[in-house]
């Protein structure tokens, strides 16, 4: 039984449902279906923090799902397992995977951005600030694209770019 069938909480029960219904009316193919039922039971899994059970879902459906962007939505997912996992240099991977399909996601761009920064911070910390900075301006680069797409999020971010001097153009808040 798909895993989304054993939740016992209203909403997830809800959106299976309507899911299922839109699937059953949307003019697809059963592969892409089947893909996307590995991406919803893989989301959830996630949410509960069954990271393995996510990941093995996410593989699944990236077997199957050939839509670019619904690929990269896919992948992302799989970069925000690795990074809550520490796994900081296959996060970054997983989130450059996503850009490449789809280069409308800042929140993976601010993601790379933030791995970058606390490198960056745990660098300094052992006492090489010049190989810190160079990881801060990796993560002010990743940034600044970030706040171009989407220019009244982040706001933490641009307040550092301000602070630092590596904001590329106005501040938005």
């Amino acid at each position: 039984m798909p895993r989304t069938q054993r939740n016992d909480n209203f909403i997830d029960k809800s959106f299976t449902v309507m899911a299922d219904i839109i699937l059953k009316i949307l003019p697809t193919s059963n592969k892409s279906k089947t893909a996307f039922a590995y991406y919803r039971d893989g989301m959830s899994a996630q949410a509960d923090g069954e990271y393995a059970e996510a990941l093995d879902n996410y593989y699944e459906a990236l077997k199957l799902e050939e839509d670019a962007n619904d690929r990269s939505y896919i992948l992302y997912n799989v970069g925000l397992i690795h990074a809550s996992n520490g796994e900081h240099d296959q996060a970054i991977d997983y989130y450059e995977q996503a850009l490449d399909l789809n280069d409308n996601m800042p929140q993976a761009l601010n993601n790379i951005a933030v791995i970058y920064h606390y490198k960056g911070e745990q660098i300094k910390a052992e006492g090489d600030n010049e190989k810190a900075e160079a990881l801060f301006d990796i993560a002010a680069d990743y940034w600044n694209r970030a706040i171009k797409m989407a220019p009244n999020n982040y706001i933490e971010a641009q307040n550092w770019l301000k602070n630092t001097g590596r904001s590329q153009g106005e501040v938005f808040f």
